[in-house]
């Protein structure tokens, strides 16, 4: 098995200007969106226009991780109530066993908050960035990534909203006047000693959709109803193909319609690294999500917004979900800013 393509230049040609896919033709991929989600949740993504970009960050992201441990190191997470900067392979768990990747994480650049005693802690997802003064590079290509990308992840919200019987803004509220998103350049490599097959370990992301762009390096696994299912690089007319999945805010938002299907990412062999750039498209963290009225022959098969497991609880407010897993992935930080041993 393989994960379904799903080609959106049809989409990105008519859903221009915030207007409804209303060509047949934007219309079926839209469906087409809508059944891949709810079958499988992840697929691959072509026709995004996104090479030229890709080409840059795959640039600089290649140079940061060439810098010396010392110089990344001067990024540390650590540092970051926001939890953004750069983090020391082993030093974030998934599932409580260390993740075998080395990251740099992003947010949009937005100064910190001052919060009151009674303001919620997920508020300080919200901060500014951590970047390398030796790499100028860097900031303009990480930018104009999310930039980018932020355009893909409201063309095919809009195709959703349309493809589940709802207005093509109906998601629009919980992302004015813009979403909280996050980026991850990650760098997969196996320590000489003492390393493990967990790149990252089996999880559910917590956002609306994510996107992935992975080098030919493969490793990303995906749990399709208890089959294995590799998400192998995969390369059209010289374009390189985004996968895409769905998050624990649409399994909220659709009362289980639409699910965040588990996956993870196998270590590459001792010697070897694998190169990815992760984009998390999210609505803004005070979003609260309610369930959505479906239409009737869909909602039969809405099978509820929590996960199986009781101990992974979703919640409703984006920022109360996302720093959940922020407070579990990296202990450091939820020791120093948030209390939390």
């Amino acid at each position: 098995m393989s994960l379904p393509i799903l080609d959106i230049s049809c989409l990105r040609k008519n859903l221009d200007n915030r207007t409804a896919p209303d060509k047949r033709t934007a219309l079926d991929i839209a469906v087409q969106l809508r059944d891949i989600c709810h079958s499988a949740g992840f697929c691959y993504i072509v026709g995004h226009g996104m090479s030229a970009r890709h080409m840059k960050i795959a640039a600089a992201m290649q140079a940061f991780f060439g810098l010396t441990l010392a110089e990344r190191k001067k990024l540390n997470i650590v540092n970051s109530p926001h939890f953004r900067g750069y983090t020391v392979s082993g030093n974030e768990l998934t599932g409580g066993a260390q993740d075998w990747r080395d990251q740099l994480d992003f947010c949009d650049e937005i100064p910190a908050p001052v919060l009151r005693d009674d303001d919620p802690a997920w508020l300080n997802l919200r901060g500014p960035n951590q970047w390398p003064d030796t790499l100028p590079t860097l900031r303009p290509a990480v930018e104009a990534w999310m930039d980018g990308m932020y355009n893909i992840g409201d063309l095919l919200t809009r195709a959703l909203a349309k493809s589940l019987g709802l207005g093509a803004d109906y998601f629009y509220p919980y992302f004015a006047p813009k979403g909280d998103a996050r980026l991850k350049l990650i760098r997969y490599r196996v320590p000489e000693t003492d390393g493990s097959s967990q790149g990252v370990g089996w999880h559910h992301d917590t956002g609306f959709l994510t996107f992935i762009m992975q080098d030919e390096i493969g490793g990303l696994q995906v749990d399709i109803d208890g089959k294995i299912i590799d998400a192998k690089p995969l390369t059209i007319d010289g374009e390189d193909a985004l996968v895409m999945n769905m998050g624990e805010m649409l399994q909220v938002a659709t009362g289980g319609y639409l699910r965040a299907t588990p996956h993870r990412v196998l270590s590459p062999p001792l010697g070897k690294e694998r190169h990815s750039i992760a984009y998390f498209f999210n609505p803004r963290i005070e979003a609260n999500l309610e369930p959505i009225p479906l239409p009737k022959e869909l909602a039969g098969a809405a099978h509820g917004p929590q996960n199986t497991d009781p101990d992974d609880p979703v919640f409703n407010v984006v920022g109360e979900n996302i720093l959940k897993t922020r407070l579990r992935a990296h202990p450091d930080v939820a020791a120093k800013f948030y209390g939390i041993i």
